[in-house]
């Protein structure tokens, strides 16, 4: 059982949710369950395994959804007593954990060329759980990348279409020309993104936008591209190419600002 909840968890984070993992830790005297029995909490109020059952597995749960919406951990404990909270008659007393899971951010890299490759260092220096498209099978199978989480080889457009996307994703688009940087960005433009980026010249971008509008996609969605990409540091280096774009994706995922934190006058010198 317990295998089959540990892999229903890292399959809901997968696909972006986050799951609540209630432990009981410890109990004293008669109890409907022994220490280490787990239950997975979702925030519709799913779950798999037991910690009891009855009212106290049904506060257990409540308490679960509230960790999974507030972001936060708790302990919990348990009188079984007929004296206790929940009128029980077990006798026994209970203690417990809800341990939170949730997703790493998804940084997706559509282009395994010389800024793809710097995209994915960072982005694992970084945390992300980064997934690598592109159609050209010898570049997918470069050793560059044998520790990216995902490596998703062939028609870049068609498999952006059919992968998971949530708002945790952070979508970066460095094809190697722009029929895939079209195709790339048709295939998530409709879909919640935490960020989409494409890469680009101005008279790239305005034919690409330009030929979404004529597909209608509306104005008003393809606002929301960060197009060109990155933040402006002046350079054409690919590397500092790909730290100006995961800069500009920190920002953005970290709501900051492009204020210099240097305040000289503060600084009694």
């Amino acid at each position: 059982m317990e295998d089959k909840i540990l892999k229903q968890i890292y399959e809901s984070l997968y696909r972006g949710e986050p799951v609540a993992l209630a432990i009981i830790t410890n109990i004293k005297g008669s109890t409907p369950r022994k220490s280490g029995s787990i239950m997975a909490v979702w925030k519709d109020g799913r779950i798999s395994g037991s910690v009891g059952g009855g009212p106290m597995e049904h506060k257990i749960i409540l308490k679960s959804i509230e960790c999974i919406k507030e972001n936060t951990q708790k302990e919990f404990s348990y009188n079984l007593t007929e004296n206790g909270e929940l009128d029980a008659r077990c006798g026994g007393e209970l203690h417990g954990f809800i341990k939170l899971f949730t997703p790493k951010p998804k940084l997706i890299i559509a282009g395994a060329g010389h800024i793809g490759k710097y995209l994915f260092k960072f982005g694992k220096l970084l945390g992300f759980h980064t997934a690598i498209f592109d159609d050209r099978e010898e570049f997918t199978n470069d050793d560059f990348f044998k520790d990216s989480d995902e490596i998703v080889q062939g028609d870049i457009g068609e498999n952006l279409s059919k992968y998971p996307i949530d708002k945790s994703t952070y979508v970066i688009i460095v094809t190697k020309g722009h029929k895939d940087d079209f195709k790339a960005l048709k295939a998530v433009v409709l879909k919640d993104t935490a960020y989409t980026g494409m890469i680009g010249s101005t008279k790239k971008i305005l034919f690409i936008l330009n030929k979404l509008i004529e597909e209608g996609v509306p104005k008003n969605t393809l606002e929301k591209v960060y197009t060109p990409i990155g933040l402006n540091i002046a350079s054409e280096k690919p590397e500092e190419i790909a730290f100006s774009i995961l800069s500009e994706i920190l920002l953005v995922k970290n709501k900051g600002s492009l204020e210099h934190s240097k305040d000289i006058k503060k600084i009694n010198l």
